[in-house]
């Protein structure tokens, strides 16, 4: 029997630039698609839980990741350029501060619930990349959910909310145990996995057959593991 929808489950992270890329390529696809209706629903993953609550500056961070500045400055120049294509106007600059995301997951977990995850995560994704607004400032957040017409004290309260937390974090245990290892990736009707930040011709094709389990490798991702984006 065919599904009314095609339902996709992202897991993805807020500091992860290639997410940011890859969001903007499966809306084009979505946007060139003429078929079934596309449901997506927002999943949280953690590249780095161990950042601090203070957070790390930009030279300290890459520093931590890979022993040096020089190099990984230079990999960015490819993301930036794909950034480019798909409208995302990466800056890096030394006023870039990488941050803990579980409050941000938090956010969107309730944000998911009153039924704008999507539009936030866009927002949260230009604040930290575009922007260089330092996400582990609650003032700057009260800001942005202001936005949304939340008040200050609901967005502290949902920020120190252990609950949630906890919510967020078997989440991402979840699809770990799935085998989600790197992001972004897609599961299409929960049975079509797509990694990384694919073209939409990827997309289009997967929204063809949603078949059983494939998994386009090699895509541009982020690694935990590794550090590497």
């Amino acid at each position: 029997m065919q599904n009314d929808k095609i339902k996709i489950d992202i897991v993805s992270d807020v500091a992860c630039p290639w997410c940011y890329v890859g969001k903007k390529r499966l809306e084009k696809a979505i946007g060139a698609w003429d078929g079934t209706e596309i449901e997506i629903e927002w999943h949280p993953f953690q590249l780095d839980p161990n950042i601090p609550k203070e957070g790390l500056d930009r030279d300290t961070y890459l520093t931590n990741k890979f022993g040096s500045v020089d190099g990984p400055l230079e990999m960015t120049k490819r993301l930036e350029e794909s950034g480019k294509e798909e409208g995302i106007n990466f800056n890096f600059g030394k006023e870039w501060l990488a941050v803990n995301t579980l409050p941000l997951h938090q956010l969107l977990h309730v944000a998911g619930e009153e039924g704008f995850k999507d539009a936030l995560k866009e927002r949260l994704m230009k604040a930290y990349f575009d922007e260089n607004l330092h996400l582990n400032d609650v003032t700057v957040l009260q800001t942005i959910m202001a936005e949304y017409y939340w008040s200050a004290e609901k967005t502290q309260k949902i920020i120190n909310d252990d609950r949630i937390a906890y919510a967020v974090k078997q989440e991402i245990a979840h699809y770990q145990q799935r085998g989600v290892s790197s992001v972004p990736f897609f599961i299409i009707n929960d049975k079509y996995g797509i990694s990384g930040a694919q073209p939409p011709e990827a997309f289009l094709e997967a929204f063809k057959q949603v078949a059983p389990l494939k998994i386009i490798a090699n895509g541009d991702s982020c690694d935990p593991t590794t550090g590497i984006c």
